[in-house]
């Protein structure tokens, strides 16, 4: 029955990540909820969230915080949009992945209309995520129902139903842009890269004032609108509707483009939208004395470049966003502070004592610069992967290259360009610290710039470890879903008042707050050595292995 039409195929692959991350996000969703009481219950603890609320306006728009639903789509809400990263890496390979492998030419050399391979590919996307969906909402009411909170289980589904739609937008922008490149590692890029363009856009409005225009361009403010966990205030249809008519509009371009291109080829149009050169397959032709072609290490490093300046780009502008956005939080904080003990007393045991409030604020901010740097290291751990998959290595391996070699000259090249990027996002904090007049601790800034490294270089190991046992979307699905609970881990345990044993299995614990209190040698040697460890049995793993097996 699963393999009787091209979406129920489609559908079967999809099982394993509509239970992961339906379930894991469900179970996370509902385990915050069951824990809030603890959180928001006394008088004092309520009264401490509400007056931190203004100040995080800029991250998420504060409603009745001091409530279950509240609480959670105020300081959680945002987060989820993790579940992204899903359908960005499906959509983004699903036509083009398959023209890479030769897979869409045995396909389409049946009696298949284009079009309606495309139309069928897409709606089973569209079913994953909206079983995803539904998994988030049946679990965050089951979570809200313990603690006998006012949440139905309609605004419970609609909730799961609007995280759907917003993913929905994202992989269908994934799936237009791969009609304009000739390989799926470049539109999932491009895509990721304007999923944290358009989270920064909806932060605009909130930040600048008059701007609301601005941020009404990117489908999370329409995201945003819809709070059906907060009584009384429900979802925004009217943004609903917006979210599915983006998927319905973005994908029906996607599929009526693809029938017009060469299979192997890219869309020909304006030279801005071009994102590989040439307009069919990539030549294989080998350009001879290339300094590229010197070693593993160099033509791995040519190969990076390209991600590497787009993330480089990313990463260190958020950063400097983060600057820019700590300076207007800082300001309100000392204002609340000067009128509310309880708020004082609540900064004061976090550390943010009035002169160090601007560096506490960025320090908490900054936790977000690890995961970027270690979703660049989900990309690059894939294409190691991929490429094993798509029989690249046999060719290379042909060649008198120690397999050894071959492993830890692509591992280098990695490891460069994460250092590549700390150093610029390092230099781009401290510009515009110093233009902002934000007083900084440079040699802390340089810890929590480049101790990112070690926590990528620990993914990316991994990433090579699983890729010895597992085809390369199994096994970025699971590296995904591990930064997402390594995340959760480290932002929902604190306020939930997690043991320390249960916060030590995140990585993110090991980082630290290196920008107050510098570089956390012994944390940061067992990053190292668990990244080590992973690397050596990836490496014994690759050295033992048929290839492609």
């Amino acid at each position: 029955m699963w393999f009787s039409s091209i979406y129920l195929k489609t559908l079967r692959g999809f099982r394993v990540p509509i239970l992961g991350w339906g379930l894991g996000l469900g179970a996370l969703m509902a385990l915050v909820l069951a824990a809030l009481p603890s959180v928001l219950g006394t008088p004092e603890a309520r009264a401490a969230v509400v007056a931190l609320g203004p100040s995080f306006a800029w991250f998420s728009e504060p409603i009745k915080i001091d409530t279950a639903g509240g609480y959670a789509t105020w300081k959680y809400g945002l987060t989820l949009l993790v579940v992204a990263i899903w359908p960005i890496l499906a959509e983004s390979a699903m036509l083009r992945g398959e023209e890479d492998k030769g897979a869409m030419d045995v396909l389409l050399s049946l009696p298949r209309d284009r079009a309606r391979v495309a139309l069928e590919k897409v709606a089973a996307v569209w079913t994953a995520l909206l079983a995803m969906g539904l998994l988030i909402g049946f679990l965050t009411f089951a979570g809200g129902a313990k603690v006998s909170t006012d949440i139905s289980l309609v605004a419970a589904i609609l909730f799961g139903l609007n995280i759907a739609l917003i993913a929905a937008v994202f992989g269908a922008i994934a799936l237009l842009v791969s009609q304009f490149t000739q390989e799926r590692r470049t539109a999932a890029g491009v895509t990721a890269g304007l999923l944290l363009v358009f989270i920064v856009l909806d932060m605009v409005h909130r930040v600048v004032p008059n701007t609301l225009w601005l941020s009404q361009l990117s489908p999370v403010y329409y995201f945003n609108l819809s709070k059906p966990l907060i009584a009384g205030y429900s979802a925004n249809l009217g943004a609903m509707v917006v979210l599915l008519a983006l998927s319905v509009i973005l994908s029906g371009a996607a599929v009526w483009l693809f029938p017009r291109r060469d299979i192997g080829g890219i869309v020909a149009g304006p030279r801005f939208l071009q994102f590989s050169r040439g307009s069919s397959r990539p030549r294989r032709a080998i350009v001879q004395g290339a300094w590229s072609l010197r070693s593993v290490y160099a033509r791995s490093l040519a190969m990076a470049a390209a991600p590497t300046a787009w993330w480089t780009l990313a990463i260190a502008g958020f950063a400097g966003w983060m600057v820019i956005v700590d300076e207007q939080t800082a300001s309100k904080l000392r204002t609340i502070m000067e009128g509310s003990p309880v708020m004082r007393d609540f900064l004061n045991l976090g550390g943010g004592a009035a002169a160090t409030t601007n560096a506490t604020i960025l320090s908490a901010l900054f936790i977000f610069m690890p995961v970027l740097l270690m979703a660049f290291a989900v990309t690059q751990a894939n294409r190691w992967s991929a490429d094993e998959d798509d029989g690249r290595l046999e060719v290379l391996l042909s060649t008198p290259q120690p397999r050894l070699q071959v492993l830890l000259g692509r591992f280098a090249a990695l490891s460069t360009a994460t250092v590549v990027i700390s150093v610029v996002t390092l230099v781009v904090t401290v510009v515009v610290a110093s233009a902002t007049g934000l007083a900084l601790d440079s040699g802390n800034v340089a810890a929590a710039t480049l101790s990112m490294v070690p926590l990528g270089l620990l993914v990316a190991a991994i990433g090579y470890l699983l890729s010895g046992w597992l085809r390369a979307a199994v096994e970025t699905g699971l590296l995904s879903f591990l930064l997402v609970i390594w995340f959760f881990i480290s932002f929902i345990g604190p306020g939930l008042q997690w043991p320390d044993a249960a916060l030590r299995l995140s990585a993110f614990y090991y980082y630290g707050t290196p920008l107050l209190h510098g570089l956390p040698v012994f944390d940061t040697l067992v990053v190292i050595a668990a990244g080590a460890v992973a690397l050596a049995l990836a490496s014994l793993r690759f050295m033992r292995k048929d290839i492609a097996t």
